[in-house]
């Protein structure tokens, strides 16, 4: 019996990672190539622009709703707090990618040819490969909530983050989010959509920047 039980569990903790790790690297291909043009609307460019701003929006509203500690608490009144970093991870996955779906391109205003576009690709792909660096650097980082649900499952306690400094972190105070921000600006062609997408994200980037250094210093000290 205590098997079955454990499979929506099991379910919801293997969603999690197809769900958040999925979105993450369709999310990576739509930076390094632009719109992936899967579902376009003919019109103007202001309505496929208030399109593009309404999903980015609803992605950083429901980030910024979810971590509040008012809608964990509520959440915790029918959902086991072991599963809420998941549902997060799934709920975050699946308005991604329907960001990239749903995106709407526009016309291209300014193309990078020759050497500086192969030397925005090549700038891409290290921003690509040190946010790889700084996520195994943290090592226990668990982004998509599975640490919690693998200590309910095996009757342990989840053991408390330590604070360690390695990799680019010797560096850089957050290279995950100055990593994500090449990841952002070294795309070559320059669009009214894409600068929407890069203007937004880059807000927001800096917002958790913000946002996490509070929490280190609540936490650490």
């Amino acid at each position: 019996m205590k098997g079955r039980s454990e499979l929506p569990v099991r379910f919801l903790m293997i969603a999690a990672v197809v769900f958040g790790g999925g979105s993450l690297a369709l999310f990576a291909v739509f930076l390094f190539r632009g719109p992936l043009r899967l579902f376009t609307l003919d019109g103007p460019v202001n309505a496929a622009l208030g399109i593009d701003i309404a999903l980015c929006l609803l992605f950083f509203t429901q980030h910024s709703v979810m971590v509040r500690r008012s809608f964990q608490d509520r959440l915790g009144s029918f959902v086991p707090a072991y599963l809420h970093r998941a549902i997060y991870a799934i709920v975050s996955g699946v308005l991604l990618i329907a960001l990239v779906i749903i995106w709407q391109p526009t016309s291209i205003l300014f193309s990078a040819q020759g050497a500086a576009r192969w030397l925005l690709r090549a700038a891409f792909l290290g921003g690509l490969a040190g946010f790889v660096w700084g996520v195994k650097a943290l090592g226990s980082f668990d982004g998509f909530g599975i640490q919690p649900i693998k200590a309910y499952l095996g009757s342990r306690k989840l053991r408390a983050a330590k604070f360690m400094v390695r990799g680019p972190y010797k560096y850089v105070r957050h290279p995950l989010y100055s990593f994500a921000l090449v990841l952002l600006w070294s795309f070559p062609d320059v669009s009214p959509d894409r600068l929407l997408l890069n203007i937004t994200f880059s807000i927001w980037v800096f917002a958790g920047t913000v946002l996490e250094e509070r929490d280190l210093v609540s936490e650490f000290g």
